[in-house]
């Protein structure tokens, strides 16, 4: 294709709202706009990427670094919009809110005697386990929702050491929101002082730590009372046993022990769907350099970036548009620059665009039947006869591919 009909319009300068180079490239080199909105060279970046995805070594040509659950392959990047849990040493990794850890189950304890107490002013769990002198993990949490499709009162108990996961409630329970006070009250329930222990007509799920963990502190249902020494299923039962709790940096992995880290990180894929905008994000921060983009050679938008320098005796442009109709001729993918431009713009700019060699079609080269080349990772400029050009780039192409 031709660089005017594409109407790309590259920057010197990074954009100001650029959180990571990768993106601030993508917007000079014309990939993007500012507000991240696929431009004419961007979509035909991701028209490519789109036909090598149906290939099974699809992510293995990307060169990046990946990480992988079972269900999806993300990039790390601190400004990654999703929060994912990731164990360094057997690479387990998923979403945080769905990362399960290896919980220790505290020692066999006597079930104690349920007990009703004063708690004056006791309705968070810090300020419960401040007053009883108990750890946290000594307390039952009570979290309270109603589910959206109908309407039923849902019941939470995790221990008070713990935070749950709304994403794996939802997952079991089905979508939910806040409960309101008037839903609290009418299932039996009292704010800051909830327990399942006689409840109506609710969902009860627990986690299933909860069996675990004896004689805890629970709330009594009652402004300013909680129960001593609940214990699930002799003070309550539930319908719903499962992981509910939400896993967090230095917590055992669940498949080797060793501690899980917190990342932020793009999802490049959703199941068996791809998200090519992330993945030419994902290109971007992994192969740059100081003037731009260097895209591999199987998701750069084109093979070739073909430009002229004006002469005086001969007419480069002609040249130049020959040698790309012998190039597409040939199947092998190239932009001409067909500006009338000077030679150190049309550098600048395709050392910015990222294509993975560089064709320059000189007078002083042309009298001697000859053209540069220049791969866009090196150096130096190959001068190479004419005749011999499609043949050598040929070659170069396939092997760059299969690297």
């Amino acid at each position: 294709m031709k660089y005017t009909d594409l109407h790309i319009q590259t920057q010197r300068e990074a954009p100001n709202n650029a959180r990571t180079q990768g993106f601030a490239f993508l917007v000079r080199a014309g990939y993007l706009t500012r507000e991240n909105e696929l431009l004419a060279l961007g979509k035909q970046a991701i028209d490519r990427l789109r036909g090598l995805s149906a290939s099974p070594s699809f992510f293995s040509k990307l060169s990046l670094p990946l990480v992988q659950s079972k269900t999806e392959i993300f990039f790390m990047l601190p400004t990654g919009p999703q929060e994912i849990i990731h164990c360094e040493a057997c690479q387990y990794t998923e979403r945080l809110g769905l990362a399960k850890f290896k919980k220790m189950i505290p020692p066999p304890d006597p079930e104690l005697r349920l007990e009703k107490i004063s708690t004056p002013d006791c309705s968070t769990i810090e300020s419960l386990a401040n007053f009883l002198g108990v750890p946290r993990e000594k307390t039952a949490k009570a979290l309270m929702y109603t589910r959206i499709a109908d309407s039923r009162f849902v019941f939470v108990v995790v221990r008070g050491d713990m935070q749950l996961s709304e994403e794996k409630l939802r997952h079991l329970a089905g979508n939910v929101r806040a409960a309101t006070g008037e839903e609290i009250l009418k299932s039996g329930a009292v704010p800051g002082y909830a327990s399942p222990i006689g409840l109506k007509d609710a969902l009860i799920l627990v986690d299933d730590l909860i069996p675990h963990s004896k004689n805890l502190a629970a709330g009594a249902n009652e402004a300013g009372y909680h129960f001593k020494h609940a214990n699930l299923p002799r003070d309550y039962t539930a319908e719903i046993v499962a992981d509910l709790v939400q896993a967090g940096a230095g917590d055992p992995c669940s498949e080797c022990g060793s501690p899980l880290a917190i990342h932020s990180a793009f999802p490049l894929t959703a199941g068996s769907e791809f998200n090519f905008e992330n993945i030419l994000l994902a290109l971007a921060e992994s192969h740059r350099d100081e003037k731009g983009l260097c895209l591999p050679i199987s998701t750069s938008p084109f093979d070739v970036y073909l430009m002229h320098v004006p002469g005086k005796q001969i007419d480069t442009s002609a040249k130049a548009r020959e040698l790309y109709s012998q190039l597409q001729s040939r199947g092998i993918s190239t932009l001409l620059d067909d500006r009338d431009e000077r030679a150190g713009v049309k550098f600048n700019d395709a050392d910015l665009i990222g294509c993975p060699f560089r064709i320059t079609v000189g007078e002083k080269a042309l009298q001697n039947g000859m053209v540069e080349l220049k791969p866009r990772l090196e150096k130096e400029n190959q001068i190479i006869p004419l005749e011999d050009l499609i043949s050598h780039l040929s070659t170069l192409l396939q092997i760059k591919s299969t690297q």
